[in-house]
């Protein structure tokens, strides 16, 4: 691996807690260089909801790039880009009812909401943007700066303005009343807050920690944006494409976001996608004013159209997640119970749970552990302290179940350790 340390800038970090070199993947599984398989807990960080190398959608991608069919299209019309809106319209937008016009921002998530955050500017005519505790949005600018991480913000090397932070869910453990700061600022012209142009939110704050924002807590927050027309911006760019159950994680609360942030699993396959979702008198968009080289990337609508087609024209794989995440759930509490005094918590829905760990040093540990004995994991929360679970899918039970007792061996191991 001297090529990789010697030649390959610092920054890189998942890398280095798996010190491995990767040849191969399949499903739930990735095989190194020397033929260790591991069991794969992490998706590409939410990327691989249908697992890696998904046999259906693979065979649409080769039969595509054998056609020699556009691979690079800009914003041009393209048969791939027409049957993707064709069938996103068909099958995931008219039948929840939603009327979204559909913008293709770039490549990646943080495209997604920074276009988010310029068009509800733009429309509104207002700068703030309220963000929430322990929120993660991205890694560029504006993106930063309503994410709440304050490692990752100090990374910008700029002040990050035009945003204001208020306290997530239960963030303060139910002393105050839901939204009382910020309603209280909102109606008091001496409280030193402008008048935002947006909310953004994740309904499950995955990089934050896996919190989970009640259904409750999301209408308020709905009803708030609506009483102070405010537009209201989910980012369901690691919840959404079915990883809460729903393929959007609001769905639950039975809220319409004004905005809408789509990316990682949309493609299906790993591949670069990503969607801004609004509001059809939102679209006050000229042409070309907000644009960028890869936003018609189409093999990756092909493969997301295949992922449409192939898991969502019927309910069973929502219901197969929420099963799975009722067993994952289960034996999660076990280990918290088993280890009551290491483990201060479980919180999760669907197939995106966390392990919260008292000592934020044994989260890593864990993981490490974890590693060891061949599963991947990553950690959350702000403090690291947080064991993360983001399985695709289309994991099975029983690769669940081999999962799960790796943790289980994992925090035993690291407790025996603590204890000698």
């Amino acid at each position: 691996m001297d090529v990789f340390t010697h030649l390959e800038s610092e920054v890189r970090g998942y890398c280095r807690g798996w010190p491995t070199v990767f040849s191969t993947a399949s499903g739930s599984h990735m095989t190194d260089e020397n033929g260790k398989s591991y069991l794969d807990f992490f998706a590409g960080a939410g990327t691989l909801n249908y697992g890696h190398n998904n046999p259906l959608l693979k065979q649409r991608l080769m039969d595509y790039l054998a056609s020699d069919a556009v691979v690079h299209g800009l914003d041009m019309y393209t048969v791939a880009k027409r049957e993707f809106l064709e069938r996103f319209d068909e099958i995931v937008l008219r039948p929840r009812g939603l009327d979204y016009k559909v913008q293709f921002p770039g490549p990646a998530g943080n495209h997604s909401v920074e276009a988010a955050l310029k068009l509800a500017r733009k429309y509104t005519g207002r700068e703030t943007v309220i963000s929430f505790t322990n929120a993660f949005h991205g890694m560029t600018l504006g993106a930063l700066a309503v994410t709440g991480n304050s490692m990752k913000r100090d990374g910008a090397g700029v002040p990050l303005g035009h945003g204001v932070t208020m306290p997530y869910d239960n963030y303060l453990d139910g002393r105050t009343p839901d939204f009382l700061l910020l309603e209280t600022m909102l109606d008091d012209s001496g409280s030193g807050l402008d008048k935002p142009a947006a909310v953004i939110v994740e309904t499950v704050q995955g990089e934050g920690g896996i919190n989970v924002a009640t259904a409750d807590w999301l209408r308020g927050l709905a009803d708030l944006c609506r009483r102070h027309d405010i537009l209201l911006i989910v980012d369901d760019v690691q919840m959404g494409c079915g990883r809460t159950g729903s393929f959007f994680s609001f769905e639950e609360a039975g809220i319409v976001p004004d905005i809408v942030c789509l990316s990682k699993s949309l493609s299906g396959y790993g591949l670069p996608f990503a969607i801004t979702l609004l509001r059809r008198d939102l679209d006050v968009w000229e042409p070309g004013e907000h644009n960028g080289t890869f936003r018609g990337f189409n093999p990756a609508f092909v493969t997301a159209t295949g992922a449409l087609e192939d898991y969502w024209t019927g309910e069973d794989l929502e219901k197969q997640t929420t099963a799975k995440g009722g067993q994952v759930e289960r034996a999660l509490n076990e280990i918290a119970m088993e280890h009551a005094g290491a483990v201060e918590g479980v919180r999760g829905r669907g197939l995106a749970w966390g392990l919260v760990m008292r000592d934020a040093e044994a989260a890593p540990r864990v993981c490490a552990e974890a590693f060891g004995r061949g599963l991947l994991m990553e950690t959350s929360g702000p403090e690291s302290e947080v064991v993360k679970l983001l399985p695709p899918l289309t994991t099975t039970e029983a690769e669940l179940d081999r999962g799960l007792e790796i943790i289980a061996d994992s925090v035993r191991a690291v407790r025996e350790t603590v204890s000698v």
